[in-house]
């Protein structure tokens, strides 16, 4: 009896000790929408919600832009999971064999402003006008130039670093107009919108390849159950959003053609 019970806890020592070993560093994507800080800030609930539940330790890792954001995903090094647009998931799905696990609900558009004082009704008022947009292949560069598709009747994009760059340039008055993503509108009262685009399916988590199946699996149902907990319930509240739903590859299938053109596709 004594025999058996010390094998007992010599089993459950080994696989507890098993478990933390098997505990690993990954790193958590997010595309350059926001100011850097502002990322890791929007998406510390997140990164700590998923440390928690799966003793795994997720990191936020942030991008100065969508050029070098592009570039990296070329590599596709140290990007374990991805919390992105949907041509660029469906881009890494095609191309570098990532999984989707779960999207932000619903969908999601881009929206053409102006300052409060400069009404514009059609794109058309704005050619030859500035408008500012992140750098291409951003979801908001991709659909800007789709409203130009004459290539002697364009505006002239004017980089901006983040969506937040963006809006403030319109208000400073450099820019005629900015195309931000739609969410973003209500936070300005000193807006006008011209136009949304076409919505497209809202962001998704995607894991790389090089994940372990159970690892993905943990962070999928972790986020799948997080409604039905207190400590999911606060992570969601703080991110602003009421769940996550379950997605795969066919939620995103096409949207990679809209990077058609773009250097390194």
């Amino acid at each position: 009896m004594k025999l058996y019970f010390r094998q007992s806890i010599l089993a459950v020592l080994l696989l507890v000790t098993s478990g933390a070993l098997s505990a690993a560093n990954y790193f958590l994507c997010v595309q350059p929408v926001l100011p850097p800080d502002q990322v890791k800030q929007n998406y510390a609930p997140l990164s700590k919600y998923l440390t928690e539940k799966t003793g795994h330790t997720f990191s936020i890792k942030t991008y100065r832009n969508f050029l070098t954001y592009w570039a990296r995903m070329q590599k596709a090094k140290d990007m374990h999971f991805i919390l992105d647009a949907a041509h660029f998931t469906d881009y890494r799905i095609q191309r570098k064999a990532y999984r989707v696990l779960v999207k932000f609900p619903d969908t999601v558009s881009f929206t053409v402003v102006t300052g409060e004082e400069n009404f514009v009704f059609e794109m058309e008022e704005l050619i030859s006008k500035k408008i500012a947009t992140m750098a291409s292949p951003g979801m908001g560069a991709v659909r800007l130039n789709g409203m130009f598709p004459n290539p002697v009747r364009l505006p002239f994009y004017i980089e901006a670093s983040d969506s937040v760059d963006a809006v403030e340039k319109v208000i400073d008055g450099h820019v005629d107009a900015a195309i931000i993503p739609s969410p973003l509108v209500g936070n300005y009262e000193s807006l006008n919108s011209v136009v949304s685009t076409e919505p497209v399916p809202h962001m998704a988590m995607s894991a790389s390849p090089e994940i372990p199946d159970e690892v993905a699996q943990a962070v999928k149902q972790a986020l799948l159950d997080a409604a039905k907990t207190p400590e999911g319930n606060k992570m969601l509240e703080a991110m602003r959003i009421e769940y996550f739903e379950d997605a795969d590859a066919d939620d995103y299938d096409g949207y990679a053609q809209l990077l058609e053109g773009m250097f390194g596709y």
